[in-house]
């Protein structure tokens, strides 16, 4: 059995936060309980913390850990206690989140850890596999590493060195496409390494063009990992002369007059079939959740193959004791290529 208590960093209401004692969370039906090893930051973290201004929730969505008790109504084939499991939760909205000792979690969404992977780099998995997904199967519904085509579709991945365009450009190389990406001009060769095709400089105002051309024209998928400044513009002038459709990370029209382009907001939370309200207003979606639990044992097998790089993982040395300067990091823009990851274990007072 877990403890009754958890150190855990509970907001303040006030877009601060700190490191208290709390109570671990109850399962409820579905539910299992994870002691967290690992947990890696999104830039959803801070920007939670800063616009969801109830006190008394935890942050943190990204987790890896070991499964320590099953809820209710877990088919008794599913989990298992001692499990090495990786996940993702609404972090920052409830009183139950990654930047913990303990997560609640749905037992049929957390991935399987393979066996050689570390909890370090699991713990980057949830948001970024489950997003990456949703934009590339149910958006655009193209082809999977684990059913790769035959015939290379062209496809863009706009900023290849975010955490979920690494993982897009992996998936979508290994599933047989034809992977168009961008970067800044010293992570060019670094995107290539990573299976693209074509690395075009996102700051180039004519790398749309390039892009266009390189594709014949013809480009119809593409997945916009950025989604704000000029990439909705960027993106959607690369498309061919027919248009396409985009998968975009934050909601967005695209503006192109020319030909017809179709936008599709992918908001990860929408993978517990349940109506969202913060960041952004998403209803319950039971196909999504569905989906999920497809992508939970998908991202498992591809992972499992040791084709996929991690993203590079940047460790903070003191644990939860070290999400502020995470967070202060990520805000000044000095992130790069790298998924900021604490082990939980180095949290001083919690002990190895």
């Amino acid at each position: 059995m877990a403890a009754s208590t958890m150190k855990a960093l509970v907001t303040a209401g006030d877009g601060s936060f700190r490191l208290q004692d709390v109570s671990v969370p109850a399962l409820s039906s579905g539910e299992i309980l994870v002691k967290v090893i690992a947990a890696a930051q999104n830039p959803t973290d801070w920007k939670t913390l800063l616009l969801h201004t109830r006190p008394g929730n935890i942050l943190g969505c990204d987790f890896a850990g070991t499964v320590v008790e099953i809820g209710p109504e877990v088919p008794t084939d599913l989990r298992k206690k001692g499990e090495r499991v990786a996940g993702l939760v609404h972090g920052g909205i409830t009183a139950n989140g990654a930047f913990a000792e303990y997560v609640a979690v749905d037992a049929a969404l957390v991935i399987p850890i393979p066996d050689n992977m570390t909890f370090e780099n699991a713990a980057q998995l949830g948001v970024a596999c489950f997003t990456v997904c949703q934009s590339l199967y149910q958006c655009l519904g193209l082809p999977t590493p684990l059913q790769p085509t035959s015939v290379p579709e062209d496809i863009l991945i706009w900023s290849g060195t975010s955490a979920t365009g690494q993982y897009a450009v992996q998936f979508a190389k290994l599933a047989g496409l034809r992977v168009i990406s961008t970067a800044s001009l010293k992570n060019i060769e670094f995107v290539k390494a990573l299976g693209a095709d074509e690395v075009f400089d996102y700051a180039d105002s004519k790398t749309a063009k390039r892009i266009s051309a390189v594709t014949g024209g013809a480009l119809k998928y593409a997945v916009d990992c950025i989604s704000e400044g000029m990439t909705p513009n960027q993106v959607s002038m690369s498309l061919g002369e027919e248009g396409g459709t985009i998968s975009t990370l934050l909601p967005y029209e695209s503006r192109r007059l020319d030909a017809p382009v179709k936008t599709v907001f992918i908001l990860g939370y929408s993978v517990f079939g349940k109506d969202v309200e913060f960041p952004f207003s998403f209803p319950a979606n039971q196909e999504h959740y569905e989906n999920a639990k497809i992508y939970a044992k998908m991202i498992s097998e591809i992972i499992s193959t040791g084709t996929v790089n991690p993203v590079p993982v940047h460790l903070y040395p003191q644990g939860l004791s070290s999400v502020q300067d995470g967070f202060e990091d990520m805000k000044a823009g000095k992130v790069h290529a790298e998924k900021i990851t604490y082990r939980i274990s180095d949290t001083p007072g919690l002990g190895k």
